[in-house]
C-alpha cells in the first residue's frame, strides 16, 4: 500500500473512533500491567470479569501479595494458563516493590524484565500508559497489517518495525488501538467484514466478502 493510501486510511480510523481506547478496565498503571499480563491467549471480556473481583480491594502491588499466589489463582481460574500467569504476577508484584518502589517502570528493559513481561505487553504500557510511539502488534494487528497491505511482514517483529517506519506520525500514538479494535471487530480473521469496512476501498486483500456472503 502506498504511503498516501496509509495516512488515509489512519485519517479515516481517527475520524470514526478519535479517542480509541484498550477494552481492559484498570484504574492505574499497575492495573493495567497486570490486565494485559493476564489477557495473553485470553479475551479482554474475561479479564475483565476476573480483575473486576480482586481489582477493587487488591488493586495495588501489596494488595496482590496478600492475595497470595493461591488467592490469585482462583480468582483468575476462568483465565487460560491461570496457575502460571499467577505466579508471574506475584513475582512481579514483588520485584516492583523491590526494584521500583511499587511503581510500573516506564523503560522497557525494566518492563521486560518482570517475569510473564514480554516485549508485546511492554508495548502496551509504554503506549498505552506513558504514550511512547510503540506498536504492540497481536494477532489482531499483524493480520490486518499483512491484510490490507498497510504494514506486511512475515514476523511478528517485522509488522511492529513496518508499522513504525510506515504509519505517519500524527496517527502514531493510537494507531494500535485502531488497528486492534479493527481486527476484532471489522478485519475478523474467518469471514472479515469487508463491506462494512471504511478502508475497503484502499485495502488491497484479494478476497474482499461481499454482500450477503
Amino acid at each position: 500500500m502506498k504511503r498516501a493510501a496509509v495516512e488515509e486510511c489512519f485519517r479515516r480510523l481517527r475520524e470514526a473512533n478519535p479517542e480509541p481506547r484498550t477494552e481492559l478496565e484498570y484504574g492505574s498503571t499497575f492495573q493495567l500491567l497486570i490486565a494485559v499480563m493476564l489477557s495473553a491467549q485470553a479475551t479482554d471480556r474475561s479479564v475483565n470479569l476476573a480483575t473486576r473481583k480482586f481489582f477493587p480491594e487488591h488493586g495495588t502491588p501489596e494488595g496482590l501479595l496478600a492475595l497470595e499466589e493461591a488467592g490469585l489463582s482462583d480468582a483468575i481460574r476462568t483465565i487460560g494458563l491461570y496457575k502460571t500467569k499467577a505466579r508471574n504476577v506475584i513475582r512481579t508484584c514483588e520485584l516492583l516493590l523491590e526494584r521500583h518502589g511499587g511503581q510500573v517502570p516506564d523503560r522497557r528493559e525494566d518492563l521486560e524484565a518482570l517475569p510473564g513481561v514480554g516485549r508485546k505487553t511492554a508495548n502496551v504500557i509504554l503506549n498505552t500508559a506513558f504514550r511512547q510511539p510503540t506498536m504492540a502488534v497481536d494477532t489482531h494487528i499483524f493480520r490486518v497489517a499483512n491484510r490490507t497491505g498497510i504494514a506486511p511482514g512475515k514476523t511478528v517483529l517485522a509488522v511492529e518495525q513496518a508499522l513504525l517506519r510506515r504509519v505517519p506520525k500524527d496517527y502514531l500514538l493510537d494507531a494500535h488501538h485502531w488497528l486492534i479494535l479493527h481486527g476484532r471487530y471489522v478485519c475478523v480473521a474467518r469471514k472479515p467484514k469487508c463491506p462494512q469496512c471504511i478502508l475497503s476501498d484502499l485495502c488491497e486483500y484479494p478476497d474482499k466478502t461481499r454482500p450477503g456472503d
